[in-house]
């Protein structure tokens, strides 16, 4: 019997193509303006398919019509690239005729792609790309270093859809050739159960510590948002465990949801997957994604060292309990699955061999296949199969439809000088001051990346804020990622947080105080990034040894600035302490390794630490109470 609803079938049989289409690119590349069409087009009509209209106002009828039509808008681009592969592909730029049918045909693709955005993750990016759009047609009508020429109709379509500068650019390359593959890997890996079995692992290995179920959150997290690359997604399938563990434990709802927020966006900064994002920095750079993984690994360790330091040292302070050996128990055991951690130590040691990111991201995923079957507890039927086929395609749209669509920004931006003037204009506010350019740098990723995906941020980012990084002699990897970095953080900065608002919804907590508890917790890795820009090796650059002191010196100093975070030496630290320790922590993660003013910063940091700590425990040998400061 046929289903009263066909959507969710066509929607599948449109993903498995998908899925057949970019196995055969594994074997036969083809031309960008053949795979990239295709590719782009298919995650149009998935995503009108997964995420229909949806309105008040509007009969059901008449918004699946809307959808229809827009599925047909999108199969009809698909054929204008199609039927017109061989002229789009010999055509010179600024030279060759535009016809009336490739702007209509660039009209319509724009016109999906804005729609298409706001579907898959708001009004936000839709009004950036439309401030974007106006731009490219109405510049000449801006004053001051803002002013150009302004394109006309047929400048505007060539430049963003019908060469491989625009929407079927670096950003719709990057979903072709990397970021399917992973997403693929990710959606089989989930439905074969690693997810919960890296959260159990983490309870496991740290429920029983103080402070437990926050830690087992950060790690589970980390682990799992290197695989699934989103902080909301990420926050959404973890938080519904992590969350009430910490409730449980006597962990405030607010504080909670907050630690899984920022643990889920840090996810995003941990190899070897990392987010979307990393890809769209290798393409960017040039250089192989393993190189980008390789350099994340320091700060995403400190990062979450730190993190979980803070965690200790607040729980000590509040006295939070840990998880009794009853509760602990009641997790499944986890040595009957713990061979279901081969996929992921499968995709890194192929990437490791040197094969391609692709090619390590298909390796792993069929992997998931067999490994299941290694134990009869763990055996997998055809249903997880099916979710695997259904999930990987529908999320791969809601990336590839957004960034594609933030080709637009790249385009315009480029074309039209503005990002050098956007640098030119960032040096002379900043009147040369490499300090003051990174601060500047930092303020504009953040108020950018609120309410934007990561990804959408830390492309825009690129393009404005990186030429003027680079023209203070900072090397290209340092300046991408103190970028990239910053976009990440976003996720959790008020007033606009996207983690911070999806991990209060699971909590069921105030979205104002998780997303205050967040961001306080994010400042232990705030200002990492600076140390990116003066000390190489914290990027795994230079010699062994340069990279290992670089590693010791970040760890070291992060330490201190999450004692002081963690108000904790051995007793309640009060500001008189805090404040003095911080500061220097601060100026230790800043400062390059092995200066003057790192070694004072430590020293002093380090011995008031440890001094506080020292006096403590005296005072508990002679059985003298230890109040706060």
């Amino acid at each position: 019997m046929l289903s009263r609803n066909p959507v969710p079938a066509i929607a599948f049989a449109i993903g498995l193509a998908l899925i057949a289409f970019q196995s055969w690119l594994l074997f036969e590349a083809q031309q960008p303006l053949l795979e990239r069409p295709v590719h782009l087009c298919a995650a149009l009509v998935l995503l009108f398919l997964y995420k229909p209209l949806r309105s008040e106002t509007l009969p059901r009828w008449l918004c699946g019509a809307i959808d229809a039509l827009l599925i047909l808008g999108a199969v009809a681009v698909l054929g204008y690239y199609l039927i017109g592969f061989e002229r789009l592909t010999t055509r010179m730029e600024n030279v060759s005729p535009i016809f009336t049918t490739d702007i209509l045909f660039g009209a319509l693709l724009v016109f999906l792609l804005l729609e298409g955005s706001r579907r898959a993750v708001g009004w936000v990016l839709v009004w950036v790309l439309l401030a974007f759009i106006a731009y490219a047609l109405w510049g000449n009508l801006l004053p001051g270093w803002l002013n150009f020429r302004g394109f006309d109709a047929e400048a505007a379509t060539e430049i963003t859809t019908m060469t491989t500068a625009g929407v079927l650019g670096i950003t719709t390359s990057t979903s072709v050739s990397f970021i399917f593959y992973f997403v693929l890997f990710g959606a089989f890996y989930a439905a074969v159960g690693g997810g919960q079995l890296f959260i159990d692992l983490a309870i496991r290995a740290a429920g029983r510590a103080t402070g437990g179920t926050a830690k087992a959150a950060i790690i589970g997290s980390s682990l799992m948002g290197s695989i699934s690359g989103s902080a909301v997604a990420n926050v959404v399938s973890t938080g519904v465990f992590t969350i009430p563990l910490m409730k449980k434990t006597g962990v405030p709802a607010h504080r909670a949801s907050g630690i899984e927020a920022i643990a889920s966006t840090g996810g995003q900064l941990m190899p070897p997957i990392m987010g979307v994002a990393a890809f769209i920095m290798a393409e960017l750079l040039g250089v192989p994604y393993a190189q980008i993984a390789l350099a994340g690994l320091i700060p995403a360790v400190a990062f979450y060292l730190a993190l979980i330091m803070v965690v200790d040292l607040s729980a000590r302070r509040d006295g939070v309990r840990a998880m009794t050996a009853e509760e602990i128990a009641q997790i499944a055991p986890i040595a009957p699955r713990l061979h279901l951690i081969l996929p992921p130590l499968i995709l890194i040691g192929t990437l490791v061999s040197g094969y391609s990111a692709a090619y390590s991201a298909v390796i792993a995923s069929l992997s998931c296949l067999v490994v299941p079957f290694l134990r009869r507890a763990t055996w997998i039927g055809g249903k997880e199969i099916v979710d695997a086929l259904r999930d990987a395609p529908k999320q791969v749209a809601e990336v590839a439809v957004p960034i594609a669509a933030i080709g637009i920004v790249i385009a315009v931006a480029v074309q039209s000088n503005l990002a050098l003037k956007f640098a030119g204009s960032l040096l002379s506010l900043s009147e040369g001051s490499i300090y003051l350019s990174l601060m500047l740098a930092m303020v504009g990723c953040i108020v950018m990346g609120m309410g934007l995906p990561t990804v959408a941020a830390y492309i825009i980012g690129a393009v404005l804020f990186v030429p003027a990084i680079q023209d203070l002699g900072i090397p290209p990897l340092a300046a991408h990622f103190f970028i990239f970095y910053y976009c990440v953080l976003s996720m959790v900065t008020p007033p606009v947080a996207l983690a911070s608002f999806a991990a209060a919804a699971v909590g069921q907590a105030s979205t104002v105080k998780t997303s205050l508890a967040a961001f306080g917790l994010s400042l232990v890795a705030f200002f990492v990034p600076f140390a990116f820009v003066f000390d190489p090796g914290v990027l795994a650059q230079g010699t062994a040894a340069q990279i290992g002191f670089s590693a010791l010196s970040l760890l070291v100093s992060t330490a201190l600035w999450a004692v002081a975070f963690g108000g904790w030496a051995g007793r309640p630290l009060g500001w008189a302490s805090r404040l003095p320790i911080g500061a220097a922590g601060l100026v230790a993660v800043i400062a390059p390794s092995g200066s003057t003013p790192w070694m004072i910063a430590l020293a002093l940091g380090w011995s008031l630490t440890l001094g506080v700590a020292a006096l403590s425990r005296r005072a508990k040998t002679d059985g003298i109470p230890n109040p706060a400061e």
